[in-house]
Order: C-alpha cells, then sequence, then structure tokens
C-alpha cells in the first residue's frame, strides 16, 4: 500500500530527496505522494523529522 503524506508535514523536502522513483512532489501546502508511482520502500518516512509520511 502507498505511503501517503499526514498534515504534519512541514514542507522540508527530506522525503522528496530519498525517494528512489521520484513519486513525492511539492504541493500547495504540503508535499504529495503519487500513490500510482510509489513502491512502499519507506526512505520518506524514515528520513521525515515530523513522522509526516505514513502508510495509508
Amino acid at each position: 500500500m502507498a505511503y501517503k503524506i499526514t498534515d504534519e508535514c512541514i514542507s522540508c523536502g527530506a522525503c522528496a530527496a530519498e525517494c528512489p522513483v521520484e513519486a513525492i512532489s511539492e504541493g500547495s501546502d504540503k508535499y504529495a505522494i503519487d500513490p500510482d508511482t510509489c513502491i512502499d520502500c519507506g526512505n520518506c518516512a524514515d528520513v521525515c523529522p515530523v513522522g509526516a509520511p505514513v502508510e495509508g
């Protein structure tokens, strides 16, 4: 199941830099994960300082 980014996101960009398939992009108020591209690796959750990416 693909990850999603919660409202806890502080738009630091750490998650996007770690995504091996470039599924994460900057949105208007927080980053977003394309569920069709996400490979459920968890790299984004591992580097997020506020725990915003969650399995969803």
